[in-house]
């Protein structure tokens, strides 16, 4: 386990040797003294940013907070529920208002991945070259509009179009979260706030929870199933005004904060995260890149097993739940506390994997053991009593802990902007595939139990374990190899070489103020460059 970060040595900086792997020259002292080199700050024409202390810092910083992460958190509880009430719509009618039969379900829970999947790399491309914000409003019109057309569907046919564009329009969610979050953050504060707008998937299921049991008590001839549809659509569509209105594109034109303090915003993500996000273009040598790197396939494998377990329980919970000997609006109040284990579970493990460099592939192995021993328990319903297999459900509550672990990985250890898009788009493709299947394992001939399902579910999982401890084996050896060719430590909490090839090791937030202060940027520092070619970086395990 790693030392918490007040134990490690405050600030390191090294002239790395000409010899190295490296993207900038080594400050003469020549150069120091006269303060040649310094950086032309990106929002302020010739003008640097002036010494910020660190009351002030934190002051901007829960600025950017309150302004950012409501926003993102909110996208993020409306993306879960929009994409689950289906399952709360399955035990109020839907099914046979539509006249769903045999694995009709099943297709109308996979088909929203497909259109997911078709999606998925588009959307990346578009999230780093058009205004993100913008794009994301416009995709949140979209996306409302689509779940309040669900509430007209009368046919399988008719659903299946509108999950497909569903589909479609939430693909564009999850990676610009991402994007937006390593555009404010340092590599210290992405997890953290990862792990606080992800933690919306589990509100939002509280919340979902909450509005199917209210509802479901509706006896007109519109049906509660329909009311569902309609009233997150409407609540999606007005969302997007918040996000146009509100959420800035970028550091640059964000105008709740004055220049001096945009620039000093700028400035500590090219320091201490992994680099500026504005005035980037598609480098297909990033592509290349990412797809050769062993740690892409690594995170992908650990994805798709995370993803076929999410897929089946996120659409036939309130089924498996009813089980268990529960009526259809009892089904939706279990799923309550449920939601409020995995809030816990998301919030926590993304605090811990800020907190210690070392501990996020540990999280992400730990976090899926109650799922598997969950899914053994439910596996075993016929011979041990319900509240024994109600017990095991809850287990399962924390495994979707584990994919804002995995997002938190790719955006503090992928830097270059196209490198990190392009394996955003492979996670969220592997997040496709894993939904898509997970629903085709619960067999509808073997209802209630699933047997095949839970089996399933439990194999994932351990296997997810497997390949998260040689994830950590891998990072901890590039490091390592990494260390001994530069010569220098490096620092798995800054961005790399900056300031004419000196590495920073910034230990806590104070220490990122001085080292936005202190450290003279110079043009190339706010180049965009690939973790690979970057001196002095190293990944968090």
């Amino acid at each position: 386990m790693a030392l918490p970060r007040d134990e490690e040595p405050l600030l390191r900086t090294v002239h790395p040797e000409s010899s190295c792997r490296q993207n900038y020259s080594t400050m003469t002292s020549a150069e120091e003294s006269s303060g040649a080199g310094a950086a032309v700050p990106a929002n302020t024409g010739d003008e640097g940013v002036g010494n910020i202390d660190e009351n002030e810092a934190r002051r901007i910083l829960r600025r950017i907070d309150w302004r950012i992460m409501p926003l993102l958190f909110l996208i993020y509880a409306l993306n879960f529920m929009d994409k689950t009430i289906l399952s709360s719509a399955s035990v109020f009618g839907l099914r046979q208002d539509t006249h769903l039969e045999g694995s009709n379900y099943s297709w109308v829970s996979s088909v929203f991945y497909f259109g997911y999947f078709l999606w998925a790399y588009p959307t990346t491309l578009l999230i780093a070259r058009l205004p993100v914000a913008k794009y994301l409003a416009a995709n949140t019109f979209v996306w409302g509009a689509v779940v309040a057309l669900t509430a007209a569907c009368t046919n399988y046919g008719g659903l299946i179009t509108v999950r497909f564009f569903l589909g479609v329009a939430e693909a564009t969610v999850s990676p610009a979260l991402m994007f937006i979050t390593s555009t404010w953050y340092t590599r210290d504060e992405i997890p953290t706030r990862t792990g606080i707008w992800f933690a919306g998937n589990s509100v939002g299921g509280i919340v979902s929870s909450l509005l199917a049991y209210g509802l479901g008590h509706i006896t007109d001839n519109i049906h509660p199933w329909r009311w569902m549809f309609i009233v997150l659509g409407v609540a999606t569509f007005l969302l997007g005004f918040g996000v146009l209105f509100l959420l800035p594109d970028t550091i640059s034109n964000a105008k709740f904060l004055t220049p001096e303090e945009r620039q000093w915003a700028g400035d500590r993500v090219v320091i201490a995260g992994t680099g500026r996000t504005e005035k980037t273009t598609w480098k297909w040598d990033q592509t290349v890149e990412c797809l050769q790197d062993p740690k892409t396939w690594l995170i992908w494998s650990i994805a798709l097993l995370c993803q076929i377990p999410n897929g089946g329980t996120q659409n036939f919970a309130n089924l498996v739940i009813t089980s268990f000997g529960f009526t259809s609006l009892q089904s939706t109040l279990i799923n309550i506390p449920y939601s409020i284990i995995s809030v816990i579970a998301i919030s926590g493990t993304g605090w811990l994997a800020g907190r210690f460099r070392s501990l996020n592939c540990i999280l992400i192995g730990l976090i899926v053991i109650p799922p598997v021993i969950g899914s053994a328990l439910i596996g075993k319903r016929s011979s041990i009593p319900h509240g024994v297999s109600l017990f095991g459900y809850f287990l399962l509550s924390t495994g979707p802990a584990a994919l804002p672990l995995l997002l938190s990985l790719i955006q503090s250890n992928y830097r270059g902007v196209t490198k990190k898009m392009t394996m955003t788009a492979l996670l969220f493709i592997a997040y496709c595939t894993g939904n898509i299947v997970g629903p085709q394992l619960f067999i509808s001939s073997e209802e209630p139990t699933y047997d095949t399902a839970f089996r399933a579910i439990m194999i994932c999982y351990a296997l997810v374990v497997c390949l998260a401890a040689l994830l950590r084996f891998y990072l901890q050896f590039v490091n390592t190899r990494r260390q001994r060719e530069e010569g220098i430590e490096g620092s798995a909490g800054a961005s790399g070489a900056v300031g004419g090839g000196k590495v920073v090791d910034v230990v806590d937030s104070r220490n990122v103020t001085e080292a936005v202060n202190e450290v003279q940027l110079r043009p190339e520092d706010y180049e965009d460059v690939s973790d690979w070619k970057t001196f002095g970086f190293r990944y968090r395990l």
